[in-house]
């Protein structure tokens, strides 16, 4: 993937993310790597329905320096994702309702429908509150995302990664279906999970029959 085809892939993820609800105005953000020491990532303040290709900033990934404009606040977090995760290839965060109403109140969402344990793991854990934006945010959110390809962060929201660009789409449209499910069953007296062990090879099932997608994210 080249610097422009990273610079569309991102704003056609953020156009995609209001699409599908999951975000609004200015908030959130998402960013594509597109080598093994840069990420082109949403700026900082831009309506995503107004963002151009041209907008889209690079960020070094060694040093934090960005070239094209001012990044979003939590170009940190993406960071940090990128230099622990090796798989991931692209990252989202998200506002979306039902994740935003879970986060706020700092339930973990067990594995409680199919996709969700495929495709999230098994479980969605919370990440500790922080300051956004901030390195301790991005250490509780890599926490919480340990065996798991998306988290909640707590009174805050949601992030979640994938191989690709369509794949952390995804995840995070299975985070908010997975929160909206968990909410409403619980007002029908209570969710159920399926057994952990279960959940734990779906995923890993998941991950090794989609593995392809890997190689997919870097051509």
């Amino acid at each position: 993937m080249t610097e422009q085809e990273a610079k569309e892939a991102v704003r056609a993820m953020g156009l995609r993310l209001v699409e599908l609800g999951l975000t609004a105005g200015t908030w959130g953000n998402a960013s594509v790597r597109f080598s093994a020491s840069e990420m082109a990532i949403t700026p900082s303040g831009t309506d995503y329905s107004t963002m151009e290709a041209s907008d889209i900033v690079v960020v070094d990934l060694r040093t934090g320096e960005a070239r094209g404009g001012k990044p979003s606040s939590e170009k940190t977090l993406h960071m940090e994702i990128y230099r622990t995760r090796g798989e991931a290839m692209a990252v989202v965060h998200t506002h979306s309702m039902s994740a935003s109403t879970v986060a706020a109140a700092r339930r973990e969402v067990p594995p409680i429908l199919d996709d969700l344990a495929q495709i999230v793991g098994p479980s969605i854990r919370v990440a500790d509150y922080s300051l956004p934006g901030s390195r301790k945010m991005a250490r509780t959110v890599l926490r919480a995302m340990s065996g798991r390809m998306a988290a909640l962060m707590a009174n805050h929201g949601a992030v979640a990664i994938g191989r690709s660009a369509d794949e952390a789409i995804l995840c995070a449209q299975i985070v908010e279906k997975g929160c909206r499910a968990f909410v409403e069953a619980e007002f029908l007296g209570g969710a159920k999970s399926l057994p952990r062990l279960e959940a734990a090879i779906m995923h890993e099932v998941y991950l090794r029959k989609y593995s392809k997608l890997k190689k997919g994210a870097r051509s």
